[in-house]
């Protein structure tokens, strides 16, 4: 029998859920500066198409800042240099290292 794929598959990213000792605070964080919009209490927000990676990486990777770090968020945006000089001009720490791809 040959595989055809999944009768059913993930269509996009539902949700990305962690835990903070401030939520309120976050939530308003990410509005603020980067215009994730909460939409409701449970911060529902609609998003441009556009492709979206799902990748798990092994427990010991190097890919992320520190060992201790248990997930990543990428986002997509329109102008990256333009979103850097907004935050730097409302007084955000900008680390150096940063990828535009």
């Amino acid at each position: 029998m040959v595989n055809e794929g999944p009768r059913f598959k993930v269509s996009g990213i539902g949700g990305v859920f962690f835990r903070t000792n401030d939520p309120e605070r976050l939530a308003l964080r990410y509005e603020e500066k980067l215009g994730v919009s909460r939409g409701s209490e449970h911060g529902v927000c609609e998003q441009e198409a556009g492709p979206t990676m799902f990748a798990p990486f092994p427990a010991d990777t190097d890919c992320f800042d520190r060992m201790d770090q248990a997930f990543m968020l990428n986002f997509r945006i329109d102008d990256l240099d333009g979103m850097l000089e907004q935050f730097v001009a409302s007084g955000v720490k900008i680390d150096p290292k940063h990828e535009d791809s």
